[in-house]
């Protein structure tokens, strides 16, 4: 086909048809229901209201209570998340939308203030990060606060983490999720152990490559298992900055990525969702390599306008685009690049915590 327009097309991913290239990007907004991390009719209104994207991806949600690193995240290991999560997915459905759940584990980005009782952050390796999260104080006031000390997992511990992932899955798939994404970017437990800096083990999950893509391979097949692999995508972040939760992949990101693309072609899942970062460059080279090692749909997200990921989606090597940022602000984005339409800033006050403002406030064309 042609790919002129590209961008507001349907096409095919995977087993599923999206409406537009135009896909929501994954954005924590920490408006669960206390206690309990519980998605609420108010989160059900504010994905509905984006429906019109090609495919919805979630805020990362815990895969259990020793995944998770900041306060209000809606997880997806309870009865009671999984109900509110089925609110959600029925109001995107009843709107013609796709939706994912991003299953997330964010390893040693935690406090034990969001913890369970005596239960450390967990990792590769007892490295603690030189980071933030957003957690209670001693006062137990909400606030950023250091990352605690990780306990470095033991195999018998990391394969009940994997299985952690595939109960994710199974909650994702009961709650009327069409697909999940596999949070492995931006420095949470995929990524630490995929990166060297992180992963100082010497076992068969750390030392080489593989063995290090070892455990993100292992939550693929686990998840694959109990949804099928054409329902599973991943996010990668290739050369993240050491900014983003002290994560230093130097040279070996493309190398690790690639690799990585290749065992997952061979497994035939939907998509790899690439997150890009300000100041690094994306070669049209390690592009071209990405779309020989994987059969899959390529997603990239990373500042993009409708003009860049218009001629992005030219290049054929990228299948869609996701935006952050401009879809909390502007739900009816795909609209709006339809029509040409300004778009609207979001104020930063209301991406974080808080009620309807901010959230399910922002104004549609049609309003």
């Amino acid at each position: 086909m042609s790919h002129s327009h590209a961008l507001l097309q349907p096409f095919n991913l995977s087993s599923f048809k999206a409406n537009n290239r135009v896909f929501m990007a994954p954005m924590t907004r920490a408006r669960s229901a206390q206690p309990g991390d519980i998605p609420t009719a108010l989160t059900a209104e504010y994905y509905s209201q984006r429906a019109s994207a090609g495919l919805i991806i979630t805020e990362g949600v815990p895969v259990s209570a020793g995944a998770k690193g900041y306060a209000f995240t809606p997880g997806i290991f309870t009865d009671a998340q999984e109900a509110g999560w089925k609110l959600v997915t029925d109001a995107v459905h009843t709107k013609g939308g796709l939706i994912a759940a991003q299953l997330w584990h964010v390893g040693r980005i935690a406090h034990h203030s969001v913890l369970p009782a005596g239960q450390p952050p967990v990792a590769p390796s007892a490295i603690r990060a030189q980071a933030k999260t957003f957690a209670f104080d001693a006062q137990g006031n909400p606030g950023m606060v250091d990352c605690d000390e990780p306990h470095a997992l033991t195999e018998e511990e990391i394969a009940a983490v994997v299985t952690e992932f595939a109960q994710g899955a199974r909650r994702a798939d009961a709650a009327g999720f069409d697909l999940v994404e596999l949070h492995g970017a931006n420095g949470y437990l995929i990524e630490q152990f995929l990166s060297a800096s992180t992963n100082k083990r010497t076992d068969s999950y750390g030392g080489s490559i593989a063995n290090r893509a070892r455990f993100a391979l292992e939550v693929v097949d686990a998840v694959s298992a109990v949804i099928g692999p054409q329902r599973v995508g991943i996010r990668l972040s290739p050369w993240c900055p050491p900014f983003v939760n002290d994560m230093d992949f130097s040279s070996e990101a493309g190398e690790i990525t690639l690799y990585l693309a290749e065992e997952l072609s061979k497994r035939n899942i939907a998509y790899i969702h690439i997150a890009e970062w300000p100041g690094v460059t994306y070669t049209t080279e390690f592009r071209q390599q990405l779309r020989s090692k994987f059969n899959g749909t390529i997603i990239v997200c990373g500042g993009y306008t409708q003009e860049t990921a218009q001629q992005t989606i030219d290049t054929g090597l990228i299948d869609a685009i996701a935006f952050g940022k401009p879809f909390i602000s502007n739900p009816d984005l795909p609209e709006r690049f339809a029509q040409g339409a300004a778009l609207t800033e979001a104020d930063p006050s209301g991406f974080y915590g808080g009620d309807a403002k901010g959230y399910t406030d922002y104004p549609f064309l049609k309003a």
